[in-house]
C-alpha cells in the first residue's frame, strides 16, 4: 500500500449530524463514520483524520457545503489545523448527480460522492467546478460581512413592520398617516408612540406637542388641524397596542441599523477592497462594505467574468443552432447583487458617460433594471481591476 499519499475527507453537513467519508485521491475509503455538531463529534473528526495523516503522511483537503450556515463552526476549525477546504457548490453537484447518478440517496452516499469529486477534479472539469476551494480572506471583510448582513435583516424586518404598521394604521384611523410625506419620520413615530392609546392624540394640546422630540412649530400645527378632524375605527381599543408597538419597534430598528452603518464606517477603512470600491461615485458607505464582506478577496475569482456572474450583472449563454439567448445565473449572491444595483444606479447619476450609457439602453427598449445590468457588467470590468491592480477609480477630465 502506499504510504504517502493526500488524505481527502467528504462531509455531507446536516443540521445536527454530519456524515464524513475519508479516503484517498485513487478512490479508494479508508473510514465512514457520523459525528455530532457538537465539540466532541469535532474531536473525534480530527482524531480519525489524523490517525489516517499519520499512516499515509500526505495533505488533507477537506470538502463540504457551506449552504444555509451549518458548516459553521467545522468550516473555521477545518482552517485552524491547515488543512485545504473546499466548498461544494449545491447547484453544480445536482447536475453532476444528474450525469453520474448513485444507486440511491443517503447521506453517506453524498459523502462519498465527494471522494469521487477529489477523484476527478484533476480530469474533468465539471467536478472541478463543483469543489471550489476556500480563499482566506481578511479578517476585516468577514467582520464586514456578518456587519452589512445583519444590516439588510433589520432593514428587511423594518420594511415588513413599517407595511403592517401603515396597513393597521390606516384601517383604524383614517387621516392620521396623510398628515405626514414618510411614516417612518423620526417626529410622526414619536407622536404615536406619545400615547397608549389612539384616541388620546387627539386630545394632546400644542404645548405637549411641541416637548415631543422632532416636533416643531410646523409639524404642531399640521397635528392640530388634524385634531379637528379625527375619525377612528371601531377596533381603535385594542389595535391601537398592536400600532403603538410596532412604531416603538421601527424606532428601535432605525438605530439598531444606524449603529450597524456607523461600526461598517468605522471598520471599512481597514478593507482595502471596500476602500477601493468606495472611489466609485455613488457607491456610498453601506454599498462598498457590504460588497467588501461578500467579496472576501479578489483571489476567489480567476477572471472578471466570474466575478460579474457571482454580482448578478452577468446572464449565461444559453445559445442552441440558429437560436442565440441568454439566461440568468442562479449561482448568484442575492445580497452582492442588491448593494451592486443599488450602487450602478447611484453611479450613473454621478457620471455623465454612465448616465448617457444608461440613457441609451432605455431608447433600446431595455427596462430600468436591464439597462442598470448592462451598465453594472462594464462596471464589474473596472471593479475586477481596480481590485487586481489596487488602484482607486479615476473619472475621465
Amino acid at each position: 500500500m502506499n504510504t504517502h499519499s493526500d488524505i481527502c475527507v467528504s462531509i455531507d453537513i446536516g443540521c445536527h449530524n454530519h456524515s464524513v467519508a475519508i479516503g484517498l485521491e485513487s478512490g479508494e475509503v479508508l473510514d465512514e463514520f457520523d459525528i455530532s455538531h457538537r465539540p466532541e463529534g469535532f474531536d473525534e473528526l480530527f482524531k480519525r483524520i489524523e490517525r489516517q495523516k499519520s499512516h499515509f503522511g500526505g495533505a488533507v483537503s477537506v470538502a463540504m457545503e457551506g449552504y444555509n450556515g451549518y458548516a459553521r463552526p467545522l468550516d473555521t476549525l477545518v482552517k485552524l489545523k491547515n488543512y485545504r477546504l473546499f466548498n461544494i457548490n449545491n447547484l453544480k453537484l445536482a447536475r453532476f448527480k444528474e450525469i453520474f447518478p448513485s444507486a440511491a440517496k443517503t447521506d453517506p452516499i453524498d459523502a462519498r460522492k465527494g471522494l469521487e469529486l477529489f477523484q476527478l477534479r484533476d480530469h474533468l472539469p465539471l467536478a472541478r467546478d463543483v469543489l471550489q476551494e476556500v480563499v482566506a480572506t481578511p479578517l476585516e471583510n468577514e467582520q464586514l460581512k456578518r456587519l452589512s448582513r445583519r444590516r439588510r435583516a433589520l432593514v428587511d424586518e423594518k420594511t415588513r413592520v413599517l407595511s403592517r404598521f401603515q396597513t393597521d394604521l390606516q384601517a383604524t384611523c383614517p387621516g392620521l398617516l396623510s398628515i405626514t410625506g414618510d411614516a417612518e419620520n423620526v417626529w410622526f413615530l414619536n407622536l404615536i408612540t406619545a400615547v397608549d392609546l389612539l384616541p388620546k392624540l387627539a386630545r394632546l394640546r400644542r404645548t405637549t406637542l411641541l416637548k415631543l422630540p422632532a416636533i416643531g412649530k410646523k409639524y404642531a400645527d399640521i397635528i392640530c388641524e388634524w385634531q379637528k378632524h379625527t375619525v377612528f375605527g371601531h377596533d381603535v381599543e385594542w389595535v391601537s397596542p398592536m400600532i403603538i408597538e410596532d412604531a416603538k419597534r421601527i424606532l428601535e430598528l432605525r438605530s439598531k441599523i444606524k449603529s450597524l452603518e456607523s461600526q461598517c464606517k468605522t471598520l471599512m477603512p481597514s478593507s482595502q477592497i471596500a476602500t477601493l470600491i468606495d472611489t466609485l461615485p455613488g457607491f456610498s458607505v453601506v454599498c462598498s462594505s457590504e460588497l467588501g464582506g461578500e467579496i472576501g478577496t479578489i483571489d476567489r475569482f480567476q477572471k472578471e467574468g466570474s466575478l460579474a456572474v457571482y454580482l448578478g450583472m452577468a446572464n449565461l449563454d444559453n445559445s442552441s443552432g440558429k437560436k442565440k439567448g441568454s439566461k440568468s445565473a442562479k449561482h448568484v449572491n442575492k445580497r452582492a447583487k442588491s448593494a451592486m444595483m443599488t450602487g450602478v444606479d447611484r453611479h450613473r447619476k454621478c457620471v455623465p458617460e454612465s448616465q448617457t450609457y444608461y440613457e441609451k439602453k432605455r431608447a433600446e427598449g431595455k427596462s430600468h433594471n436591464q439597462a442598470i445590468r448592462s451598465l453594472g457588467r462594464h462596471l464589474c470590468r473596472i471593479v475586477y481591476r481596480m481590485l487586481k491592480d489596487n488602484r482607486a477609480y479615476e473619472i475621465r477630465t
